[in-house]
């Protein structure tokens, strides 16, 4: 494919996934049970934070952690006892447990008390072209809590040269706009151009058979390239291709 018909083929693979009917097999159906603008960022969130391995599971422990917090998370994060955290400690996804689950509530609660919210604590360099500063400024507010070191992991830092995937997930659920019923457009002080698309396995290797990215390694340094490619194609928008890259990934398994 030349550069004109692989724009094409993106966007019509973009407009077809960016579609609620794909929001049933999707983590971003748990934000999506809440109205208020706190709980769809904080379920959002948590729900990033889990998002790697088997979808099915994904969706079934980011449902038991807003069971937890009595499916109103901002007033649980703002509000709870000492006494309310102790159901939170049998909760495990993967390698993330329920001690670092009291961790993130702690955290939270520092965002929204001292930091204002997550959108404020997440746009620190609001101006930026992409979200490196940002998220590593994130992550150093979000740790001024007592944790231990292990939990860290969960929170991503691109200038450590993480891909941050889940990360910029999160950032294309807030900031791109509700026009088609997936993202949500909540978040105002980005753009839409200043996110990246995120980088996993599904994306990663499509990226690479359509000859968007040469770099073997899912990292920081492939992910600005990828910025480069999808860039050039859609300026205003390139994270939308994130639906395109993944949906072939994970959904069509034919050859490219």
């Amino acid at each position: 494919m030349n550069k004109q018909e692989l724009k094409y083929f993106l966007d019509e693979k973009a407009a077809f996934y960016d579609h609620p009917d794909f929001i049933a097999s999707d983590p971003i159906q748990i934000p999506r049970q809440f109205d208020q603008k706190e709980d769809i960022e904080i379920a959002g969130f948590l729900t990033a934070t889990i998002s790697w391995g088997n979808r099915k599971s994904i969706i079934n422990n980011a449902k038991r952690m807003m069971e937890l917090m009595a499916n109103s998370p901002h007033d649980f994060i703002l509000n709870h006892k000492e006494r309310h955290l102790a159901k939170l400690e049998t909760f495990v996804h993967r390698t993330f447990n329920g001690t670092d689950l009291i961790t993130f509530v702690a955290a939270l609660q520092q965002i929204y008390r001292k930091h204002g919210g997550l959108e404020a604590a997440m746009t620190t360099y609001a101006n930026d072209n992409f979200m490196d500063r940002n998220l590593h400024a994130f992550k150093l507010k979000f740790f001024e809590v007592p944790h231990l070191r292990r939990t860290q992991k969960h929170v991503s830092d691109p200038l450590k040269n993480s891909a941050a995937k889940r990360l910029h997930m999160y950032l294309r659920w807030m900031v791109r706009p509700n026009t088609t019923g997936v993202d949500f457009g909540l978040w105002k002080t980005l753009k839409p151009q200043q996110l990246s698309c995120p980088l996993d396995v599904h994306s990663g290797n499509v990226a690479r058979k359509l000859g968007l990215l040469s770099r073997k390694q899912n990292d920081a340094k492939a992910l600005r390239l990828l910025d480069e490619s999808l860039r050039k194609m859609a300026p205003e928008d390139p994270v939308k291709y994130d639906f395109a890259l993944f949906g072939i990934g994970a959904f069509e398994k034919a050859s490219i």
